[in-house]
Order: structure tokens, then C-alpha cells, then sequence
């Protein structure tokens, strides 16, 4: 045999532009700086849709404006499976130092907090100040690793409702979210109507489809099959499973994004020409998604990953409530949702299916589409395209509301 390395010998982290080793988690520890978070403890133990109890939970959430003396200016902003509460503003947020939907909240934005009293939380199961599978848990003073269990949208929404009844409010002008955002959206309508006064779910399903869940069992078993896994218990270890995390995330970005955006930006061009012809020279489109990868491993959590993608395979807003149609019923107040044309995860029929039945009866859904080569990230990059219809729904629900 050669003395000369071949290319399956070059250790992953080295066909790639990635360190040797990453974190072991990209968790927020308590101690660290937290920015604008506040955080809340529920007052009592959370009992979970799929059975369980979770002990003690803290939610990390932060807010924009001020709640009015009637209460009734609060909308409540929900996150994608990866983002955090860190929506605008500065601070020193995860997702971006300026938030993640800065150019759509803010004073004089489409969710205007001059007028608005924003509110968005980092979801239970997540990594960044809630309370997520790299907690520590009260029983074992370990974090909880393995043992987190898998929690569903309804879990969500009911550790969210102590957190309006903590700020003090009763009824929210809106709950606004977009893809998995969207979902727990629905969630609080199907389970507590009488709380909020319009929703806007965007991109997103009244269930997760085939396609979605099958996209999402892949990334999960990226993480699952890393050397460094450890069943969910590496917390401890001096390396975790971040090269799976990596992959995990440069498999969502290809279905997160369109095959329009990738040749327009990309094309065939490689990085290095020289190294165009062997197995690992990489193409213009992989170097953008293996910065991605890495840039994500070093800031989210692999078990809060697995968490929560499971918990959106697992939406489905009829499920023990007789179908769609009656699930939703029982919210009667406006509402609008958001398609991207070029959205091949969360496809426009989906949204179209979503106004159907929240048009039922008489009741106000709006539909607007986005056109844009962006894919399913479009809800967060078309800024420009988003806020107006959001601005308008906005003053249509002041108008039929009052």
C-alpha cells in the first residue's frame, strides 16, 4: 500500500473549512453575559402532552415597548426551529447582534414599538436561557442530556401562557410567527382563543408533511451517527457532537433556501481550480454551506436540535381535536398568512390549505405570497416584502376588532 494519504483518510474536519474540534455545546450556561434576556420561572411543574413532568421551568424572553394601561397592545412573536428571543435590537443576541427580524420590529417598523408591546421567548426545549435538554436538571444537578424528554408545540404554548399571565396579559393583539413559529401560532388559537385577538401564522402547515419529516429524520441521524453523541449524554465529555450538528444544519439550509438562489449566486464555480478534479475540492456552494455549519455548531445546542425538529415533525393541529376544520373553530378573529413562491419545504399549497380553513364561517384570513428566489428563509430576508403586508394587516385588525 502507498504511503501517500488518500482522500476517505483526511479526517472530516479537514476536507472541510471547519476547526478540529468544536464545542462541546452551544448552550447559554448561567454566568455567561445574557444580553437583553429577562427570565421567568414557572410557578409550578410543567405536565407534558406525551407524559412527564417537567420539575421546574425557565423561560428566557425578552420584550420592546410598553404594555398599555388597557393591556391590549402585546403581540407575541414566535421563532423558527433555530432562532432565539433576541428578534431586535442590540444586546449581544445569538442569532445576530441586531436581532433576527430587526428590519420588521423596532420603532417605526411594521411591529412598531412605539405602539406595540413586544414579546418573544426562546422555546422550551431550546439552548439559549429556556429551559432545554443542556439545563441543569434539579433531580440530578447534571444537565438533563438524554433524559430531556420530547416535548410538542402544545407544551410550548402552555409554558408561554404563564409567561403572558406574569407581564399581565390577558388577551394579545397578535401572535405572529413564521415556520415553526407558525405552528405553535395555531396552537394558541386551537387551545386558547379567547387570548388573542389575531394571529399571522407564516410558512407554514396545519400539519408537517411527509416530505418535511423525512427531511428532518435525515438531519437528526447526521447528529445521531457522530462518533461523539454518547446517546445525548456528552455534556461532560471534552468533545461533543459537533461535526454531525454541522451536517445537520448544511442539510436544512439546502431545502431552507431555492435552486434559483444557489445558481445565481453560486453557479459550477469551485473554490480552487487546482483542485477541481479531486474528491474533496469543493465547489462555491459547498463553502458557503460549510461556513454555515460551522457557524451554527458553535451556537446552538445538537440535543435542543433534535428536540425541537422533532417537535416539528410532530405538528399537527387536528390531532385528537376531530381534523383541521374543528381545531381552529373556535378562533373567530382575523388573521393572515404568508406563502414564498419559491418555498419547495413549506410549499404554497400548504398556506393556501391554511387560509381555507381559517376562512371558514365567515371568519377574515388574508393570503398574500411573496415572490422571491429566497425559499423558505424568505419570510426572514424579504423585510421589505413582509412588513407592508404585516403593517396593513395590522390596521385592518384595529378597524374589524374594535
Amino acid at each position: 500500500m502507498s504511503n501517500e494519504q488518500h482522500d476517505n483518510d483526511i479526517p472530516l474536519h479537514l476536507r472541510r473549512d471547519w476547526p478540529e474540534q468544536f464545542p462541546v455545546s452551544g448552550a447559554w450556561k448561567p454566568g455567561e453575559p445574557f444580553g437583553s434576556r429577562k427570565f421567568f420561572t414557572l410557578p409550578r411543574p410543567l405536565a407534558l402532552e406525551g407524559g412527564g413532568v417537567l420539575a421546574e421551568v425557565v423561560l428566557a424572553y425578552e420584550t420592546w415597548g410598553e404594555l398599555n394601561e388597557a393591556g391590549d397592545n402585546a403581540i407575541l412573536i414566535h421563532h423558527a426551529l433555530t432562532g432565539d428571543s433576541h428578534v431586535t435590537g442590540g444586546g449581544g443576541g445569538t442569532y445576530t447582534a441586531d436581532g433576527w427580524w430587526s428590519r420588521i420590529v423596532g420603532p417605526d417598523k411594521a411591529i412598531d414599538t412605539n405602539q406595540y408591546f413586544v414579546v418573544c421567548a426562546n422555546v422550551l426545549g431550546g439552548c439559549q436561557g429556556t429551559t432545554g435538554p443542556a439545563s441543569i436538571n434539579p433531580a440530578t444537578n447534571k444537565p438533563y442530556g438524554s433524559s430531556f424528554p420530547q416535548i410538542t408545540n402544545r407544551d410550548i404554548v402552555r409554558s408561554q401562557v404563564c409567561l403572558a399571565d406574569e407581564l399581565g396579559v390577558d388577551r394579545w393583539f397578535s401572535v405572529v410567527g413564521g415556520s415553526m413559529g407558525g405552528m405553535a401560532v395555531l396552537e394558541w388559537a386551537a387551545m386558547y382563543p379567547h387570548r388573542l385577538r389575531s394571529m399571522a401564522p407564516i410558512c407554514t402547515t396545519l400539519a408537517a408533511s411527509p416530505q418535511q419529516i423525512a427531511w428532518s429524520a435525515v438531519g437528526r441521524l447526521a447528529i445521531a451517527n457522530d462518533q461523539h453523541f454518547n446517546n445525548g449524554d456528552y455534556y461532560e465529555q471534552e468533545q461533543g457532537p459537533g461535526n454531525g450538528l454541522a451536517i445537520a444544519r448544511e442539510i436544512a439550509l439546502i431545502h431552507y433556501r431555492s435552486d434559483g438562489e444557489w445558481d445565481e449566486r453560486f453557479g459550477r464555480d469551485p473554490i480552487d481550480r487546482m483542485d477541481s478534479f479531486s474528491q474533496w475540492g469543493r465547489f462555491q456552494v459547498e463553502g458557503y454551506l460549510d461556513y454555515h455549519g460551522k457557524k451554527f455548531a458553535n451556537r446552538f445546542d445538537a440535543n435542543s436540535y433534535l428536540i425541537l425538529n422533532r417537535t416539528m415533525d410532530l405538528h399537527d393541529i387536528g390531532r385528537g381535536r376531530g381534523g383541521a376544520q374543528d381545531a381552529l373553530k373556535r378562533f373567530t378573529g382575523p388573521s393572515m398568512t404568508v406563502s414564498v413562491n419559491s418555498d419547495f419545504l413549506y410549499p404554497p399549497h400548504q398556506q393556501a390549505e391554511l387560509a381555507a380553513v381559517l376562512s371558514l364561517d365567515g371568519r377574515s384570513c388574508a393570503y398574500h405570497t411573496i415572490d422571491s428566489i429566497y425559499g423558505h428563509d424568505g419570510f426572514l430576508v424579504e423585510h421589505d416584502k413582509l412588513a407592508p403586508m404585516l403593517e396593513d394587516f395590522f390596521a385592518k385588525v384595529l378597524v374589524e376588532t374594535n
